[in-house]
């Protein structure tokens, strides 16, 4: 069956941006939050996205305007009973993206396809609890979505080839450059992204290198649009732990297994920019200053 109508459950960084994606290309988009301020603070963002699209010339106002008709909001999950696509994008918790699946499998019809963003949780995991599994896959967009072209299309043992197909076509139709992997965590980006990182980290804690100058050494020495401490503090590093641990869990090799550092700078709170400091102080976000006099301590 075409897709036409899709459900966004979740409207957070990634959820808001999936839904503006989907929307600007087309296709009808039920959004679904827990609570009405959540479903406000994503649609401010989706909003202040689009603006930026206008003053940049990439989109006309009756494009933003057409976007924004396209968009549904609601916080009953029944509301994504007619959807011919699912994309989940909540927090990364097994646990609740289960419950939420076993939901949706009550409620959408059997032709409906689910899919889940996470960029770490097993694909084959969240699919056995659904009467579905054939029909489910992980499709993993880039932070931020509105920009960033790349998509993993994640199948697993089961999934259906022809439901495989259909999903890279749709991430064609968004404008999206698709990737084909399959259900093993980490996937391709995450895989050799989060190695990297952890390296980066240890490579700091070793005294090879300041803060500023392994930035510098990746951003000019090969040509990175930034270096990895901007880039830790830009995905959080407390998600960045996250992955880490799961990673190491599953395949318990040394590269994936989280510094001390680490661990150290999110039991304090230090989670990057959403917290304004990490491996640098954000209290002036235009010019951040790198903390690492308090980390040679």
């Amino acid at each position: 069956m075409e897709i036409q109508k899709v459900g966004v459950v979740g409207c957070g960084l990634m959820g808001s941006g999936i839904a503006q994606v989907v929307a600007m290309n087309g296709f009808e988009v039920v959004v679904r939050e827990l609570n009405d301020e959540l479903l406000d603070r994503g649609f401010k963002m989706i909003e202040r996205s689009l603006a930026k699209f206008v003053e940049k010339n990439q989109l006309t106002e009756l494009e933003k305007k057409n976007t924004l008709s396209r968009l549904k909001r609601t916080t009953d999950l029944n509301d994504l009973k007619d959807s011919d696509l699912i994309i989940e994008a909540i927090t990364e918790n097994p646990k609740l993206k289960k419950e939420l699946f076993q939901q949706l499998d009550t409620i959408c019809p059997k032709h409906t396809i689910f899919t889940t963003n996470t960029s770490s949780i097993s694909i084959t995991e969240l699919a056995a609890v659904t009467q579905r599994p054939q029909r489910f896959l992980g499709l993993h967009f880039m932070n931020p979505v509105p920009l960033m072209k790349l998509v993993e299309v994640i199948r697993t043992i089961v999934t259906d080839e022809a439901t495989f197909a259909q999903l890279v076509e749709f991430a064609q139709r968004l404008g999206k450059e698709p990737v084909r992997t399959w259900d093993r965590v980490g996937f391709i980006v995450n895989r050799l992204l989060i190695p990297y990182l952890l390296d980066a980290i240890r490579t700091l804690e070793e005294g090879t290198g300041s803060i500023t100058d392994i930035d510098k050494a990746i951003h000019l020495g090969l040509n990175h649009p930034m270096g990895p401490f901007t880039l830790l503090d830009f995905i959080g590093l407390d998600t960045t732990l996250y992955i880490a641990e799961v990673m190491f869990e599953e395949y318990r090799e040394p590269r994936f297994a989280p510094p001390p550092l680490l661990r150290r700078l999110v039991t304090a709170g230090w989670h990057g920019r959403k917290t304004g400091r990490g491996f640098y102080d954000y209290a002036d976000p235009k010019n951040p200053k790198p903390l690492e006099f308090q980390l040679a301590k």
